[in-house]
């Protein structure tokens, strides 16, 4: 039995199964080099419509898929397929559904070409992957999210699974990257997570109107061990957000898809 440590990554992007971007270099690249420290990883992320599940080599596991999950009353099917990403040997989780990810006729991510379906999508992905590390029984040490589409995992983790026996005593880091969206989500968003069990004190930083991208990454921080500049140009207001409530900070590390000693050392301080 391995005595490694764990560490799961849930991304918004991942390199190469989209077009290179920053973040998705970085989500590609960091946790093979927590590997090379002594770590085990895994990554979850969305299986977006425009990634070629045939070029990538994405196969359905069906012992993970089949599990219906409800958003807003109403139960939608979760697809798992799953990828090894060769340069690390890293296995690679896909969050699939025919509503929220498989929307054939978009040429760039989801997130960006159908925003009205925002809330009900990052709802259904961070359930998708909670359950599925049940599933694989899989008991990481530390649980790192990038980017606001995996904002609403530190909630669920702190809230939802923290009796959980396999995700419930992870640490959890969430990075902000520069992935603003303009506008809110669904105003009725709030009362949706009521319906999966939140009380109005667990999402009262949300408020009462439409909740925007730095209201998102608020939420992400107010229940993280540790917060991560994922970006040189994150907002001073979410880092000062992050430092009031006693947050551990790590700022903006430009290499760590080549040297990743800054964050784990991070991981183990915390």
């Amino acid at each position: 039995m391995s005595t490694k440590k764990k560490a799961l990554y849930i991304s918004e992007e991942v390199t190469p199964y989209l077009k290179e971007s920053f973040i998705g270099r970085i989500c590609q690249e960091l946790p093979g080099r927590v590997q090379e420290n002594g770590y085990e990883a895994r990554t979850f992320m969305p299986k977006y419509g425009c990634i070629n599940e045939r070029r990538n080599q994405l196969h359905e596991v069906i012992r993970l898929s089949g599990l219906n999950l409800p958003v807003d009353d109403t139960d939608h099917p979760l697809i798992i397929k799953v990828a090894t990403l060769q340069s690390s040997r890293m296995q690679v989780y896909f969050i699939d559904n025919d509503e929220y990810f498989q929307h054939h006729a978009v040429t760039d991510l989801e997130i960006r070409e159908t925003p009205a379906d925002n809330d009900e999508r990052v709802i259904f992905f961070t359930r998708g992957v909670m359950e599925t590390v049940k599933k694989l029984r899989w008991e990481p040490t530390v649980i790192h999210c990038s980017g606001w589409i995996t904002a609403l995992s530190p909630l669920y983790l702190r809230r939802a699974y923290a009796d959980d026996p396999t995700v419930g005593s992870a640490k959890v880091v969430y990075s902000i990257f520069d992935d603003a969206f303009e506008g809110g989500l669904n105003p009725r968003f709030r009362q949706k997570l009521g319906l999966d069990g939140f009380t109005d004190e667990d999402t009262d930083i949300l408020g009462d109107e439409p909740v925007d991208w730095v209201t998102m990454n608020k939420l992400a921080i107010k229940y993280s061990d540790g917060v991560v500049a994922g970006t040189e140009n994150v907002p001073a207001e979410l880092l000062d957000y992050a430092r009031s409530l006693g947050k551990a900070v790590l700022e903006f590390h430009p290499d760590l898809d080549k040297d990743a000693a800054p964050i784990v050392e991070f991981y183990q301080n915390l």
